[in-house]
């Protein structure tokens, strides 16, 4: 092969742009990257077209050592729309952090945004409806779409569903402003669903739920006011492996969270019900003999759960390996024994060993006969997988 030059030699700037963009994407330092576009023209257009991924250093989606070492920048819709004319191919974008983005600050996603499959937007305060509206125009491939903190509503919700079907996981958390009507919008117009977060949606009763698809395995509801058809709302899909209602508003009296355990929640692995301080056995005894795959339980701080409770978590919870009891009033002696005697599959238990209730010598029994399970004088708030990773 004669080069350019025409001396017979060959070198890689004789390389066709398919190979150069082949050679780019193998490249797997950030660094090589970054300098990859530093060669020549021609090169900086092979990086802009390769270039799949993006975010800005005031964004704290993934948060690295340069990253919290650069100086904040006011971001503004003049530096995303360069970004999105510059690199036209991306499939994953964060612009979290930029509280003061308009919504205008989006509107080159309607011509750039085809092949968007991931878009972060948290903590972009000045986000609303109408950003949504551009989004929905103009990102119809979405898949992942996060909008903690955002100012959006029912209405945003409504608009964004009708058009990007296809989006399977979405975070809603601390959107004061949406209830179960978006709620209901996404699951009657997502069919692929497959995680939504609505953690401290205070309107948000689990009713927008209803209905939704098989597919929907993870649901993050903390702090939301969750009532009885709001719980069986948000099980009635039967797909459902991942459910944290911690912390959840205290309407919800003793056999409220039963429902969990009326056989529609039979996949269920991770359930946190921390802080739900008024749930009672009536409801602990349902779900544990109808949620049987239960891996991890986290009950810390459910004051109402007395020795039935204990007991048939004990009997029935036979593929348990974590159980989280932290700061149980009612747990006593008994109940700890029937914890020591059941839960096989045991392997950690979250414990605070001070609870008054719970004698030195039950603690030596428990440590006796099952030498196996690790006991954590630990509490831990957060469990299970992230939401994006389902």
């Amino acid at each position: 092969m004669e080069g350019s030059s025409g001396d017979g030699k060959t070198s890689i700037m004789d390389l066709p742009d398919d190979c150069l963009c082949f050679i780019f994407q193998w490249l797997d330092c950030g660094t090589d990257c970054e300098s990859f576009g530093l060669t020549c023209h021609r090169w900086l257009d092979i990086q802009n077209l390769c270039r799949r991924s993006v975010q800005f250093q005031c964004s704290f989606t993934l948060i690295t050592c340069s990253s919290l070492s650069q100086p904040i920048i006011d971001i503004r819709s003049f530096h995303v729309g360069r970004l999105l004319t510059r690199f036209q191919h991306l499939n994953w974008l964060s612009l979290s952090g930029c509280t003061e983005l308009p919504d205008s600050g989006l509107n080159q996603l309607q011509n750039y945004g085809s092949k968007l499959q991931t878009l972060y937007l948290d903590c972009c305060f000045q986000i609303t409806d109408n950003g949504l509206s551009v989004i929905a125009t103009g990102c119809s491939s979405l898949t992942s779409i996060s909008l903690y903190r955002c100012n959006v509503t029912d209405v945003g919700l409504e608009i964004l569903a009708s058009t990007c079907s296809t989006l399977m996981r979405v975070n809603l958390a601390y959107c004061l402003h949406i209830s179960d009507c978006g709620l209901r919008a996404l699951s009657q117009g997502c069919s692929q669903l497959t995680a939504v977060r609505t953690s401290s949606c205070r309107t948000v009763t689990g009713i927008g739920f209803n209905g939704c698809s098989p597919t929907l395995a993870y649901i993050d509801a903390e702090s939301c006011q969750l009532g009885p058809e709001g719980i069986i709302g948000i099980v009635s899909g039967g797909g459902l492996e991942f459910l944290n209602v911690s912390g959840m508003s205290s309407t919800l009296n003793g056999g409220g969270l039963a429902a969990i355990g009326t056989g529609f929640a039979t996949r269920l692995k991770t359930l946190n019900l921390r802080m739900c301080r008024n749930v009672g056995d009536e409801s602990i005894v349902a779900i544990a003999k109808g949620c049987p795959l239960l891996e991890e339980w986290n009950l810390s701080l459910c004051h109402e759960v007395r020795f039935p409770g204990w007991a048939s978590v004990g009997l029935n919870c036979n593929n348990l390996e974590k159980l989280h009891v932290n700061r149980c009033r009612n747990l006593c002696d008994r109940g700890l024994q029937a914890l020591r005697d059941g839960c096989k599959q045991l392997l950690i238990l979250y414990a605070n060993k001070k609870n008054s209730r719970v004698s030195s010598t039950a603690w030596e029994l428990f440590k006796m006969y099952r030498g196996n399970v690790d006991i954590k004088d630990e509490e831990v708030m957060c469990i299970g997988p992230d939401w994006i990773a389902r």
